[in-house]
């Protein structure tokens, strides 16, 4: 199947793909939840079983250590994060596990996900519920609501068996198996982020709009809330996670310069080709730039410059 029809499936219909080597870190025992309460951005202290939200891990100056989704299973926390971040994230709250009666175990080994992409995804997973980051067992695996902008979907977490057993289903339901590339191009299109990509722990929470779903300012105390808190109340930031509209069809590297005359005012950390928006990038922009604003993208060498335009990427759903 050519990308372009797997993409069309993934936004319009439904089709599903495979996505190795994403974090999952499980905190169980007595202590689990007043353990996460007192160190994570997003209140979780009233999380039922079956519930999830997004939430950040800070380093204590303010700054990202890792973004995850915690779901409740039972009595335990499964925290879901981006490819390859399992280890760093339970490796930061091993430290701070300090006379609390509390496991915490890096399973991204023998953990997988399925994305199961498009309106259509609904009528399969009917017991899915609707509220973001809710979930309910599936094929012995947790099937979670996890809707983009503009985008239906549910994400299937389990273990390695399991996962094998759900896609052989899925296959069975007539659903196709995507390309990750696929699935990349509805990602960046949607104006979603990942860590892996799009930002590292140099970020500021308001730069990418995290403080809107993923802090909670009335919680009390949590890692890092001091600089969180301040700029809420009486700061900015000098720069926004961006999503831009590219003239033509070609596609930026990752690292090229945003620029406005003669400045340079951001970079691209994410660019694809869509068969129906054409060339979408994000990219960190200076906060003067304000949205819409025309740009350009510094190809370097002999290749010139290309017109795009700044614009606000859309809300994640809550």
């Amino acid at each position: 199947m050519a990308i372009d029809d797997e993409v069309r499936l993934l936004r319009d219909d439904v089709g599903f793909v495979d996505c190795p080597g994403r974090g999952v870190v499980v905190v169980s025992g007595p202590d689990t939840w007043s353990f996460l309460q007192s160190l994570v951005s997003q209140d979780v202290s009233s999380l039922g079983d079956g519930e999830g939200a997004r939430s950040l891990l800070l380093h204590p100056q303010g700054k990202l250590d890792v973004e995850f989704r915690i779901l409740r299973v039972g009595d335990d926390a499964w925290l879901d994060t981006d490819t390859g971040l399992g280890a760093q994230l339970a490796a930061s709250l091993l430290r701070f596990r300090i006379r609390v009666k509390v496991e915490i175990v890096d399973r991204s080994a023998d953990l997988g996900m399925l994305r199961v992409g498009g309106p259509k995804s609904d009528a399969l997973l009917t017991d899915v519920p609707t509220e973001q980051h809710a979930h309910v067992e599936w094929e012995g695996c947790r099937a979670v609501r996890s809707d983009w902008p503009s985008c239906r979907g549910i994400d299937v977490i389990g273990s390695r068996d399991a996962i094998a057993g759900a896609r052989d289903r899925l296959i069975a339901m007539g659903v196709s198996e995507c390309a990750t590339e696929a699935l990349e191009i509805v990602r960046v299109v949607s104006g979603v982020a990942r860590q892996s990509m799009d930002y590292d722990d140099a970020l500021i929470p308001q730069e990418a709009g995290l403080e809107v779903d993923a802090v909670s300012f009335t919680k009390g105390c949590f890692l890092g809330q001091e600089l969180v808190c301040r700029i809420d109340t009486r700061g900015h930031v000098n720069r926004y996670l961006r999503a831009l509209e590219v003239d033509g069809a070609v596609v930026p590297d990752r690292g090229t310069e945003i620029v406005s005359g003669a400045k340079v005012v951001g970079t691209v950390t994410s660019a694809v080709r869509s068969p129906t928006a054409g060339v979408r990038v994000l990219g960190f922009v200076r906060r003067e730039i304000e949205p819409p604003s025309e740009v350009a993208l510094r190809l370097g060498g002999a290749s010139g410059s290309i017109a795009a335009i700044v614009r606000e990427r859309p809300p994640m759903p809550s």
